[in-house]
């Protein structure tokens, strides 16, 4: 009974040698995400680099041949990716007057690279210009210039999964291909998709956010993530309405969205369409070869309360191919929508006789390469 009750209170000192470090690795963490904060300690980094401005001066009068002047940016540059703004500041004076003992120690008169003109001052001093703005940049967003790539491209990359389509049973295919404007990495155009029913029915979502590139881009993540929790947790004829809800509370300048959610039952081939502001979809007929417009009736996402969203309905048979897109994809400054649809249809039919496998991509890059818009592309195929 002792014994058991001193391990049961207590601790062996594994377990307290376990805690300890566990208390400096938080600790440790939090210092880190203060300082690139701004709100951390960055005296080591200021004090080696304080360091090296007078190594640097010394170089540069002692051996002229093999330093200049105006290596005097390295440490500066270095700061503006380091150091908060106050502490720059003081690295800057530490520059500046090495920058003044150089050019009295060295004179006037020096020949060859080791003289300080005027140019060399403007370009230390415009270095340090740029270096304040990445600091004070930097301390506003609070990311690492390190991990600041790293980060936009797990946002890029969590935008490509939440797009990613479920699998589908046999003699069923779908694809999605996405191209941003301007060839970024980051668009205004996505799809979120997903089975309910027990796998039964197929859910999907395309959707373009208003603006386009990087400027849609956080909009359209923060709405891939709400859309793909909505998706599959309410009934097919409540999605639209709660996107529609959960865009007017955001309140943005910039807020409005088109949207068709498709609601496909796998086993019939039976599908309902329903539209927000979209672009129609196209169906493909087997049996006659043709391609006819669906176009479901809904506004705009974010612009009104309370609005209705009518369905229109069709049936994919045996050979039978849907195509859902955004208007980047068949409307421009130099054409009309039904223009570029005549011509995506016509591109289309040449995967007729074939397969519809991997024309998505090939579809965008025939019909709408080098457009300034976002475009997406979502083919399904009944074998």
């Amino acid at each position: 009974m002792a014994g058991g009750g001193r391990r049961s209170g207590g601790s062996t000192p594994t377990a307290r040698w376990r805690k300890s470090l566990h208390r400096v690795r938080v600790s440790l963490r939090r210092s880190a995400v203060d300082y690139f904060r701004g709100d951390g300690s960055d005296w080591i980094a200021l004090a080696v680099l304080m360091a090296a401005i007078p190594l640097t001066a010394w170089g540069t009068i002692t051996q002229p041949e093999w330093i200049s002047p105006s290596a005097l940016v390295l440490p500066i540059v270095l700061g503006g990716l380091l150091l908060r703004p106050a502490s720059l500041l003081a690295l800057y004076a530490a520059a500046a007057s090495a920058l003044i003992v150089e050019a009295v120690v060295l004179g006037p008169y020096t020949e060859g690279p080791a003289r300080v003109t005027p140019g060399t001052v403007l370009v230390v001093a415009a270095v340090g210009l740029t270096g304040l703005v990445i600091a004070q940049f930097r301390q506003r967003v609070g990311v690492p210039w390190r991990r600041g790539g790293t980060m936009l491209f797990d946002l890029r990359e969590r935008i490509r999964v939440q797009s990613k389509l479920p699998g589908l049973p046999r003699g069923w295919h779908a694809e999605m291909s996405l191209r941003p404007a301007g060839g970024q990495s980051f668009s205004g155009d996505f799809v979120v998709a997903t089975r309910t029913h027990g796998g039964q029915v197929l859910e999907a979502v395309l959707t373009d956010v208003s603006g386009k590139g990087m400027a849609a881009g956080s909009r359209a993540l923060l709405l891939s993530g709400a859309f793909g929790g909505l998706l599959g947790s309410l009934p097919p004829h409540d999605f639209l309405p709660a996107a529609n809800g959960y865009l007017l509370r955001q309140e943005w300048d910039e807020g409005f969205a088109t949207s068709v959610h498709l609601v496909l039952d796998l086993e019939s081939g039976d599908y309902e369409l329903l539209s927000a502001g979209h672009v129609p979809g196209l169906q493909l007929s087997a049996g006659t070869g043709r391609w006819e417009e669906k176009t479901a009736d809904g506004p705009l996402l974010g612009v009104l309360d309370g609005t209705q969203f009518d369905p229109v309905k069709g049936r994919l048979r045996r050979g039978d191919v849907l195509m859902l897109f955004t208007d980047g994809l068949v409307e421009g400054p130099d054409r009309e929508l039904s223009d570029g649809i005549d011509r995506l249809t016509g591109e289309a039919d040449r995967y007729v006789s074939s397969s519809f496998r991997g024309a998505a991509w090939h579809l965008i890059e025939a019909v709408a390469k080098d457009v300034k818009d976002d475009r997406a592309l979502l083919l399904v195929c009944r074998d």
